[in-house]
């Protein structure tokens, strides 16, 4: 059987009426998908989001413990130095995160473009919605909202245009359930965390390029 060199889908206006159809590459968006591809890059950027800023006291930060608390021999106890010993409650933590963790891991390119084609592959197939142009003429939250509910999103969205607008940014900022990033800033894990895929024409072509 013929590869298919390219996928059919619907390319609505922003009021939600179909106005074309529009051919995208099927060796980026209609690729049989990576399950382990995509799984490293998901583990890849959320251990490279992590901040390392838990850290624990260790003997000599914690204050007090000056004084010996009791003479070294004839009490019958154990000897003690100080009352900030690990072994005491309050003491010093053995071990512990000390500030400076190293949790960055790293995927290499060929694998990552992979892992992205295969989740833009997955949305294409049920959740992909091509939009001809996404365009605000003024900063209102509630064109924005009037404009998802337009062409029938459902749950979360991830948008994605060539160009975030001060209209874009201002009209999308307080809507909590839609993300919107440009067309080189797509990473795997924003796409496979949404029920709908937003694209504008040319963010497609732009991804397109970018991973042929």
């Amino acid at each position: 059987m013929a590869e298919k060199k390219s996928v059919s889908v619907k390319v609505l206006n922003m009021a939600g009426e179909e106005v074309s159809k529009m051919n995208l590459n099927a060796e980026v968006f209609g690729i049989e998908p990576h399950q382990q591809a995509m799984f490293d890059a998901v583990q890849v950027e959320q251990a490279n989001q992590r901040q390392a800023t838990a850290k624990t006291k260790v003997r000599h930060e914690v204050s007090g413990g000056g004084k010996k608390p009791w003479r070294q021999k004839g009490t019958g106890r154990a000897r003690a130095g100080s009352s900030r010993s690990p072994i005491w409650v309050g003491g010093g933590t053995v071990f512990g995160p000390v500030g400076n963790q190293n949790f960055k891991i790293s995927q290499n390119k060929k694998e990552h473009k992979l892992a992205l084609k295969s989740a833009l592959s997955l949305k294409t197939k049920d959740g992909l919605l091509v939009i001809d142009e996404i365009k605000f003429d003024e900063k209102k939250t509630k064109n924005f909202v009037s404009f998802l509910d337009a062409i029938k999103v459902g749950g979360k969205a991830l948008v994605v245009v060539d160009e975030i607008t001060e209209e874009i940014f201002a009209s999308s900022r307080n809507v909590g359930f839609a993300k919107v990033v440009t067309s080189d800033n797509i990473s795997v894990l924003d796409v496979l965390n949404v029920d709908n895929l937003v694209m504008s024409k040319a963010s497609i072509k732009t991804v397109e390029e970018a991973l042929k």
